[in-house]
């Protein structure tokens, strides 16, 4: 005879780990030249049309969802790509022009192209001889 641990929450505690375990958010890349920042975020099987982009300050937020879409014939075994809603938020490193930004999603992939703000671009300082 097997012994089972006894908990409280029995099968809502099960649930809770299931559902824990499977949350998820793009990965992502920020680079920088001198002048724009840019974030990569690997979204693979998610549509444009399920995505969402703001900025907020110096915060730019992700949201969107992957849809399991499963046709009633089908027999799964085994489902271990995660699905769901999901929320990324990176901040920005540098101030950036939110009038000027572009974004482009292909083969799931998404770009962020964001031009930097000209008090945020470095400079070059002249020095005198006296």
């Amino acid at each position: 005879m097997a012994i089972a641990r006894w908990s409280p929450f029995g099968e809502m505690e099960s649930l809770f780990d299931r559902f824990a375990e499977r949350r998820w958010f793009p990965a992502a890349d920020v680079s920088e030249t001198k002048d724009e920042m840019v974030l990569t975020f690997d979204i693979p099987g998610v549509t444009e049309k399920d995505l969402t982009l703001s900025i907020t300050g110096d915060l730019l937020t992700l949201k969107g969802e992957r849809r399991f879409e499963a046709d009633e014939k089908d027999m799964y075994h085994r489902v271990e790509r995660v699905y769901g809603r999901f929320e990324r938020s990176v901040q920005l490193p540098a101030t950036v022009q939110t009038d000027k930004v572009t974004a482009r999603y292909r083969d799931g992939v998404l770009e962020i192209k964001l031009p930097k703000a000209e008090e945020a671009k470095p400079r070059e300082i002249k020095i005198d001889l006296l």
